[in-house]
């Protein structure tokens, strides 16, 4: 049988299915395990992921929470035939390196976006460079964001942002509330884009940088942004209900 190491959140009934899956399963140790069965919501499939990486293990999320975007209906039922048969999908995460306004770098990264948000009252005010060319001198808007196709579904499509499909060698750059230019809504990017943004008036209008709501970094003075293609994520779905199909089907709705 598969060896599972079973993690879960600490949500109660993430802690109940925790309980009854290991009673039924086991529970392997960490070194041997060959899958990581998450137990929770899409944020704590994310923290999974970002956990497994270096193992490099595959990862299959059963719905505790609340959304479940990422994650598999749950069962006690029949794990080792699921797991048996689950369809893999393999992604990318954005790497993120952010400069503060007193120098410090900070580098992280993010399965689903990196986002610019306003930390006061005013608009913030956004230079952006895709490979180092200048596309927009001047972006005055509550923040914006770039997303990969697992993302973007996510904070992306709440800020009516594009779905993308998985697959697509694309990234999604889109804008909150943007102001000036009226109405610009973002870009499709090439996967092997960088994207930086440069804050403009600082002091008077702060901007915070996140990843995957993981990593803030306030008072920033410029955000550098680009896929990492030497991390790849390995996610386990049923057949037949695969990120492709959810994210075809989040969009007939």
């Amino acid at each position: 049988m598969t060896k599972i190491r079973f993690t879960a959140s600490k949500a109660p009934a993430a802690v109940a299915a925790f309980q009854a899956l290991t009673a039924a399963y086991g529970q392997a140790d960490g070194r041997r395990a060959e899958v990581v069965v998450a137990l929770g919501g899409d944020g704590f499939m994310l923290q999974t992921l970002h956990a497994a990486h270096g193992r490099r293990l595959p990862v299959y999320g059963m719905n505790c929470g609340t959304i479940g975007f990422l994650m598999n209906a749950y069962a006690l039922e029949d794990l080792p035939a699921r797991l048996a048969a689950a369809e893999e999908t393999v992604i990318n995460p954005l790497a993120m390196r952010a400069e503060n306004a007193r120098g410090k770098i900070t580098e992280a990264l993010a399965i689903n976006e990196v986002s610019l948000l306003r930390q006061g009252p005013q608009a913030a005010k956004l230079r952006v460079s895709i490979d180092g060319r200048v596309r927009l001198e001047e972006l005055v808007c509550d923040g914006a964001l770039v997303a990969t196709p697992a993302g973007s579904t996510a904070y992306n499509y709440s800020a009516h942002g594009p779905i993308l499909p998985i697959g697509s060698d694309v990234l999604a750059l889109t804008a909150m509330s943007a102001f000036r230019p009226r109405r610009w809504r973002g870009a499709l990017l090439p996967r092997t884009a960088v994207v930086r943004f440069d804050v403009v008036e600082g002091e008077k209008r702060p901007v915070m940088a996140d990843a995957d709501s993981r990593s803030s970094v306030r008072d920033v003075v410029s955000v550098e942004v680009r896929s990492e293609e030497s991390i790849r994520h390995r996610l386990l779905f049923d057949p037949g209900h695969g990120l492709e199909e959810r994210l075809i089907g989040e969009q007939f709705v």
